[in-house]
């Protein structure tokens, strides 16, 4: 019997073994049955079992089902059969898993359990971790990973603080790529072409360079024309003024009407690439080093302006710049080339550079393995964006922001065994992570409400605002799991955290005040995107504080499981992990001057959680239901705020505040399944999850004035859908000599939920749809597994959905889209 076969599930298929995709946490594999085969005296029989499943999420390689934490596993053929774009596309395979993105960014706001990042701020840290072979991927901008040439996903649910570094008070998604081979030459190419000019080509190598060296490289390239269609309109345009003395408007936009050109908006081109070397120079030591580069040149995201038409609130109705009727998909705008307003690098889309460079050792010494994560990577974005959804004639409010961050990454960890009986996990983690920041704006919409720029200055004098800052932390951890005996087991960790947090910078103001005078040499062409962070050169207005940012933390957790049957396996946990304080890039915005309460950062964030959980099998191992319960406990909990303000000028803006504002409790229930039917090839599963979450307070002085100036107690959590399932199948069946028919379909639910508060009026809150995403594909293979042929289609009711959207004051609403319905075919040949 081949290796990792197992003679329990009983289900018989006349088939040559095929690997069947399950469900998000499972894989069906066939074993052949040699008894079975003599006795038949015909073609050989084939048993369809479900197969074990080895997850990493204890830091050591267990089996899922009896692994204590609720995690999903999938491999490269479950994620693959979605056809994903990013990494956001699995999480219909996650229960209670909420994959969306930031208002104006094509950056992850993943969710987990009540909570998610829906901001784009560089110095916080998401709730949900992401990990590249090992190392944290520092920022939600570049957490949609694009999932070519991966190994496994692993997505842990609840607070991981323990194990996986700092900061994952919801969750982690473990992503894992192929790893060089020894053995053999081998070559895989993909190329995938859809709706609206989309391409994507893939390919990999692998190269045996000697039985001890090997060498990886794979790559990928993708470019399409974007969904959205450049048709905005706007007008006739009423500016509050300037009037003369017989009242009649002498702004020179005064009663001008537009619209979009009905070009396609919102493209991409991105390639990325991997290169490892793995080398093995004994059989007790592996070094493997990788390399990491990410270009991504896409254009700007597109906005929607979604402020309601007739509503005299919203300030952008009264000048007549309001929603489009009909399709969103084609109302959406950028900043027409047109338009008057500096240039700050707008034609120039979203790039973004990753450069990353890693190092990961194993050494076995006896029964000890030894492990060295080493990991340096620099990013560099330029996010230039039109934040309104409108075409002109004025840049209303454009914006660049730039950053340069640079990550270092050291982990030293020993997995052992005492006596047995108790596995250990211990180990040291560091991470620095520098980051510099600037935002330049250009505001057009002053101009327009008659507040004036100097002569000569019409929406062509850009702001900058920009800081910077240092982060280290340094932990130290245990983790130990000790068999009591065959059926009980007990487990418990402990991490103790030290972070040390510098923050500088300085308010908002006209590039040619950056010297404390007034310089016209001075612009945006002239310093670049980030030149007006040189607090040495620039020093007027510049505060820092580094005093504040000192976290010292404890993470815990305590676990103990029972084995009731050979296929009954039960856990109950509690835990307990935290969130970093941080500061925030946004502190003087529209020349509010700092103040140490202004940049003061907010306090970590706590969590404690419970857990309990079944893994279950059943009808000989052919069907699989797994139920999770679980309550979660928050306290100081960090909450966005956009905060209407007025400076020291009487000028009202708003400005993006963060606050230790709110104690939350989320619980409910997640269930997972799957199905190796009776029929011949068919496989069924899914997930359900239903979750309610409350504030038990919500209040915020957002001007630092000692009065409370927001309670939002009575508002539902954000990013928190109540109910969430999927439903799959899967087919594969022979249609000639070596092919093989392969069909996949996935409907995937998730409820409608609250996005962004507005601090104005409750009405101004934004939300996210409900939808219900359909996707197929249909599948020619070869049986031997050297091509393949595939049609598919993604969103197939053409579902319209908000993927973010957020209000700006009472100025105006902007918001994002999902894919509408695409359609593609692939192929694939691997040798």
């Amino acid at each position: 019997m081949p290796l990792g076969c197992k003679t329990k599930a009983r289900l018989r298929m006349s088939a040559a073994p095929v690997a069947l995709a399950g469900a998000g946490m499972l894989v069906v594999a066939a074993c052949p049955s040699a008894a079975v085969a003599q006795d038949s005296g015909a073609e050989q029989n084939q048993f369809i079992e479900i197969e074990e499943v080895f997850v990493r999420a204890t830091r050591r390689e267990t089996q899922l089902q009896q692994t204590p934490v609720a995690v999903t596993a999938l491999t490269a053929q479950q994620a693959d059969a979605l056809v994903p774009k990013d990494l956001g596309d699995i999480a219909a395979l996650v229960p209670n898993f909420s994959a969306s993105k930031v208002t104006g960014f094509n950056a992850a706001s993943f969710a987990i359990r009540g909570a998610a990042q829906t901001d784009i701020i560089v110095y916080s840290e998401s709730q949900v971790a992401v990990t590249l072979d090992d190392f944290v991927v520092p920022h939600v901008q570049t957490q949609l990973l694009d999932l070519f040439d991966i190994e496994q996903i692993e997505v842990l649910r609840g607070p991981q603080g323990t194990l996986f570094g700092k900061n994952a008070t919801a969750g982690v998604v473990n992503v894992r790529t192929r790893r060089p081979e020894f053995d053999d030459f081998a070559v895989d190419l993909r190329a995938r072409y859809g709706s609206f000019n989309r391409f994507e080509g893939r390919a990999a190598v692998n190269v045996p360079i000697s039985d001890r060296l090997a060498l990886r490289v794979s790559s990928q390239y993708q470019r399409s024309d974007g969904f959205y269609r450049n048709g905005a309109s706007f007008g006739p345009v009423t500016p509050f003024g300037p009037f003369d003395d017989q009242g009649n408007n002498l702004n020179p936009l005064a009663g001008e009407t537009g619209e979009g050109d009905n070009s396609r908006l919102g493209g991409e081109e991105v390639f990325n690439m991997r290169a490892k070397l793995l080398w093995q120079p004994t059989d007790a030591l592996e070094v493997l080093f990788q390399y990491e580069l990410i270009r991504d040149d896409s254009d700007t995201v597109p906005a929607v302006n979604e402020t309601p038409v007739g509503d005299p609130r919203f300030v952008f109705n009264q000048l007549g710049f309001t929603q489009d009727p009909g399709n969103p998909l084609d109302n959406a705008g950028v900043t027409a080339p047109s338009a008057i307003g500096a240039d700050i690098g707008l034609s120039n889309g979203h790039e973004v550079d990753v450069d990353g460079y890693y190092l990961n050792i194993n050494y076995e010494m006896g029964d000890v393995t030894l492990t060295s994560i080493t990991g340096y990577r620099e990013q560099l974005s330029l996010l230039a964006n039109n934040y309104v959804g409108e075409v002109g004639p004025v840049s209303l409010f454009d914006a660049n922001r730039a950053d340069d961050r640079e990550t270092f990454q050291q982990e030293l960890r020993a997995n052992f065994t005492i006596n047995d009986r108790i596995d250990m996990v211990t180990g040291t983690f560091y991470q620095s992570n520098d980051t510099t920041f600037c935002v330049t704006q250009t505001l057009g919409f002053l101009d327009l409400f008659g507040l004036g720029t100097p002569p000569g200055f019409f929406n062509s004098n850009p702001q900058v605002l920009c800081n910077a800052q240092d982060a280290d932390a340094f932990a130290l951890y245990a983790d130990a799991t000790y068999e009591v005996n065959d059926r009980l087991t007990i487990a418990g960790g402990f991490r103790y955290t030290w972070e040390d947090k510098n923050w500088i910078g300085r308010n908002q103001i006209v590039y040619q005040a950056l010297g404390g005078g007034f310089d016209p040499s001075l612009s945006f062409q002239s310093l670049g995107p980030l030149g007006a962070a040189d607090f040495d050169r620039f020093s007027t207005g510049v505060l820092a504080d580094t005093e504040n940012g000192e976290f010292n933390e404890p993470s815990w957790r305590a676990v103990i499981s029972y084995e009731f049957t050979d296929d009954i396996y039960g856990y109950t946990s509690v835990s307990r992990s935290f969130r970093s304080g941080a500061f925030n890039d946004q502190s003087g915005t529209t020349g509010n001057e700092l103040t140490p309460e202004l940049i003061a950062p907010t306090r970590p964030e706590k969590v404690t959680s419970y857990e309990a959980g079944l893994r279950t099998e059943f009808a000989d191992g052919t069907f699989r239901f797994n139920p999770t319960f679980f309550y979660a406990d928050y306290t100081d909990a960090q909450r966005q705020i956009a905060a209407t303000l007025t400076n020291s000028q009487g000028v009202e803006f708003q400005e993006t505040r963060f606050f230790n504002a709110a104690d939350a409790r989320v619980f409910g229930i997640e269930l997972e399944t799957l199905w190796v039917t009776g029929v011949e090839g068919l496989v069924l599963g899914g997930n359900f999850s239903w979750q309610d979450g409350k504030f038990n307070t919500f209040e915020a002085d957002t001007d630092f004035d000692g009065v409370i100036d927001v309670d939002f107690s009575d508002r539902p959590l954000t990013r928190t859908p109540e109910f969430t399932w999927t439903l799959f199948g899967r087919y594969e069946t022979p249609i000639a000599d070596e092919l093989l028919l392969r069909l996949n379909a996935t409907a995937a639910y998730e409820d409608d939920n609250v996005f962004s508060y507005s601090d104005i009026d409750e009405d101004f809150d934004t939300f996210l749809n409900s939808r219900t995403l359909v996707n197929a594909t249909v599948d020619i293979v070869s049986e031997n597994g050297g091509w393949f042929v595939r049609a598919f289609g993604r969103n197939l009711l053409d579902e319209t959905y908000r993927v973010s959207s957020q209000a700006v004051a009472n100025l105006w609403i902007f918001s994002q889209y999902g894919e509408p319905a695409v359609w593609g075919v692939e192929m694939g040949v691997s040798f």
